[in-house]
């Protein structure tokens, strides 16, 4: 669901990597021990229940790339599953949200599995798959909150909020609500819960997953979606709609992992998340 506006820098690195083939076919990709082409997938392993970090292998984590320690959630269960059915091996690179578009076009990796939302401006840089995933927008506030009753966007007018920066959630939603006082984005999801946590907002606001996975670190807070309702934030499907990028010479590698999505269904990626939610490491 995370926007990112650094154009400038991407379009330099996009002029760079241009006499760079982004190596995700069979033929092109780095072999592993067992013969099989490796795929390099990229994601924070920082943004529950998308992707996080941990220190074992439980419920199937991956081995983070040149660390002792293993990613998991969504993102992985999907990368593992399209890895699977297409012959690969699987390495998990992490990387920050800002270096994930960059290392596609570098070639550093063949793809990014993080949560990205398709959007325009993104497709001017990268290419996406089919989505693999369908959030929506919601609000987070605390259980004694002013707010906390609120069945619309009108409803949350002059609320103190913040979001994570360079996303739809700060750039698109909070303005939609009047006479908002929108403090400054913070750097990453966990810092966004952290400020309403700590009494700093009114709200945060951000996608489903993100808030189910919240409400179960954080059980005093409280969510609340307006989707249905005709007081909804205004956003567009592709600022909603999720997918997995790749260069956009990589024609070959889109096609083969979109042949793996059109066999999934909605309830398929639902259940996934589902399951990404319980196990995350702070549901337990």
């Amino acid at each position: 669901m995370r926007i990112r506006r650094f154009m400038v820098l991407l379009m330099a690195l996009a002029a760079a990597a241009s006499l760079v083939f982004a190596g995700g076919s069979k033929e092109s990709a780095a072999a592993s021990d067992s013969g099989r082409p490796v795929l390099r997938v990229a994601m924070e392993c920082g943004y529950a229940p998308y992707n996080w970090t941990q220190t074992t292998d439980a419920n199937g984590a991956v081995q983070i790339s040149g660390s002792t320690d293993y990613a998991y959630g969504y993102d992985v269960m999907m990368a593992k599953l399209i890895a699977e059915r297409l012959g690969y091996d699987l390495e998990i690179v992490k990387l920050d949200w800002d270096s994930l578009v960059p290392a596609v076009l570098s070639n550093t990796v063949d793809c990014v599995i993080a949560g990205q939302s398709i959007t325009t401006e993104r497709l001017q840089m990268v290419d996406f798959t089919e989505p693999y995933y369908y959030a929506s927008i919601i609000c987070l506030v605390d259980k004694d909150s002013e707010y906390v009753n609120a069945k619309g966007v009108q409803d949350l007018a002059g609320a103190t909020c913040t979001s994570q920066m360079n996303t739809v959630w700060y750039d698109v939603c909070l303005p939609q609500i009047p006479d908002a006082n929108i403090l400054p984005a913070q750097d990453s999801a966990p810092a966004m819960l952290v400020a309403l946590n700590s009494g700093r907002v009114d709200l945060i606001c951000t996608d489903m997953p993100t808030g189910q996975a919240a409400l179960v670190a954080y059980p005093d807070m409280r969510l609340l979606d307006f989707s249905g309702s005709d007081d909804d934030f205004q956003v567009s499907q592709e600022e909603i709609n999720i997918g997995i990028s790749l260069n956009k010479k990589n024609t070959e590698l889109k096609d083969a992992i979109n042949s793996v999505l059109e066999t999934l269904t909605v309830d398929d990626f639902n259940r996934m998340m589902d399951e990404a939610i319980s196990v995350q490491p702070l549901a337990n």
